[in-house]
């Protein structure tokens, strides 16, 4: 605007505009009608800074309803422009929480907690890999997320859950189904490793309880999130790849959670792995693999 307003008068404002692919509306409707973010909402400045002053923990989403509270009337895009111009986000100081004892003793020890690392070729069922990771559906207007649980060696899918939420009922769901899973062909979580990132989740109590004390595990941790974690990334890669507009279709989180189920079995049961010799999981465990209970009886497992 400021360009063609210099040099409209000496080559023509229709050459000036035409020079930055500047539609003429565009200039007569800044030209005449449009005036700044910051001149249209200045009446709304004061009022923002009180409502952050008040409630510094806030973000845009809890700071609307206060305002609209006192009769201002904006909308979440304009809020957060708001913010960002005015540099309001500043005055928003959190304090930031304290460790718990398990991550101030991860952050703290000088050893290594990556476990799984120096094992160069793990026997069926010695390594487990789990992680979250979001799935998007209902056209991706709302997101989940899924955390499945994956032996390196097999490449089977124990156990898994989906919720609304990244939290510990989740975790626990999943690790109750591959408790439960492995239960049906005679082995357990007992001196074998679980390996997963440095999470809140799983450094919180109840995992730690969970893993440690109930299934009698060991936990390896990443010591750089998912590069240490390269094979549960790689599967989440691929299983949302292949079944993305399977999970958009779902409508909400009982279709979801559904289309999940039949996915992770035909990824168990059909799905054919180059490193199994082109073989599904459940094959490949059936045929190379010897279990206290002579075959995986598919029937049986939980979904």
């Amino acid at each position: 605007m400021r360009l063609v307003e210099e040099h409209k008068d000496q080559y023509g404002l229709n050459t000036c505009l035409a020079a930055i692919e500047l539609p003429k509306s565009t200039w007569y409707y800044w030209k005449k009608e449009k005036i700044s973010y910051e001149e249209k909402y200045n009446h709304f400045k004061d009022p923002l800074l009180s409502g952050i002053r008040a409630h510094p923990a806030y973000g845009y989403r809890r700071i609307l309803p206060e305002l609209r509270d006192q009769g201002y009337e904006v909308g979440e895009f304009v809020m957060r422009r708001l913010l960002k111009r005015w540099e309001l986000g500043l005055l928003r100081s959190i304090r930031v929480p304290k460790l718990s004892p398990p991550r101030k003793y991860l952050k703290q020890s000088s050893q290594g907690w990556n476990l799984v690392k120096e094992i160069e070729d793990p026997k069926p069922f010695q390594v487990w890999y789990t992680d979250f990771t979001e799935i998007w559906y209902a056209g991706r207007k709302k997101k989940a997320y899924l955390m499945p649980i994956l032996d390196h060696k097999t490449k089977w899918v124990a156990g898994w859950g989906v919720e609304k939420h990244k939290n510990t009922s989740l975790a626990l769901e999943s690790l109750n189904m591959t408790h439960a899973n492995l239960e049906k062909v005679g082995i357990s979580l007992e001196d074998r490793f679980l390996h997963h990132d440095q999470d809140s989740v799983y450094t919180g109590y109840r995992w730690l309880q969970a893993v440690l004390i109930r299934e009698k595990a060991k936990i390896s941790f990443s010591e750089n999130g998912a590069k240490g974690n390269t094979c549960m990334e790689s599967f989440n890669g691929h299983f949302k790849g292949e079944n993305g507009s399977l999970f958009f279709d779902a409508r909400n989180m009982w279709e979801l959670r559904r289309a999940i189920a039949v996915q992770i079995q035909y990824y168990n049961a059909q799905r054919r792995h180059s490193t199994l010799g082109y073989l599904a999981p459940w094959a490949y465990i059936n045929q190379e693999v010897t279990l206290p209970e002579p075959t995986l009886d598919l029937a049986l497992l939980s979904s």
